[in-house]
């Protein structure tokens, strides 16, 4: 799977020990950075790893910042993104399959580096559902995006 990955300052670190677990794996990465520990801006790091998923580039997308909140925002102002704040195993499970999120949020300064992997790994492994009432709760969602975004 080809998966784009982005953190701001606060989140590189973790990003830094996601990346080659995923590679492990077999997976393709996009690293859209940043890289250090130099104050920067989530939104600049959220956004093209969104642009990456909608445009199919990435079948992913994982964002890293300290809490991952900030991440989750801004994802979830792109159309088309379903990015969910997770920091256990049971809403990593559960996000994909009652809401098929395209997009992992997480916080470098909640969780450690191992509970991040096993997140990791469960949310990419888990299937959405395909079931009628979470479909028709994405649909409504969608609708929501439809109209009030600004490009329908």
């Amino acid at each position: 799977m080809k998966i784009a990955i982005g953190a701001d300052h606060a989140g590189y670190r973790l990003k830094d020990t996601i990346v080659p677990f995923l590679q492990a794996q077999g997976h393709e990465i996009i690293d859209v950075g940043c890289n250090c520990a130099d104050s920067v801006d989530y939104p600049d790091y959220a956004v093209p790893v969104c642009d990456k998923v909608v445009s199919g580039e990435a079948e992913r997308g994982i964002l890293i910042c300290g809490t991952g909140i900030g991440m989750s925002i801004a994802a979830n102002k792109t159309p088309g993104i379903r990015c969910a704040l997770v920091h256990d195993l049971f809403s990593a499970k559960a996000t994909r399959e009652h809401n098929d999120t395209n997009v992992l949020a997480m916080g470098e300064r909640v969780i450690g580096p191992g509970v991040a992997e096993e997140i990791v790994r469960v949310w990419l492994e888990t299937p959405f559902s395909q079931g009628l009432r979470h479909q028709g709760r994405i649909d409504k969602v969608k609708a929501l995006e439809s109209q009030y975004s600004l490009h329908p």
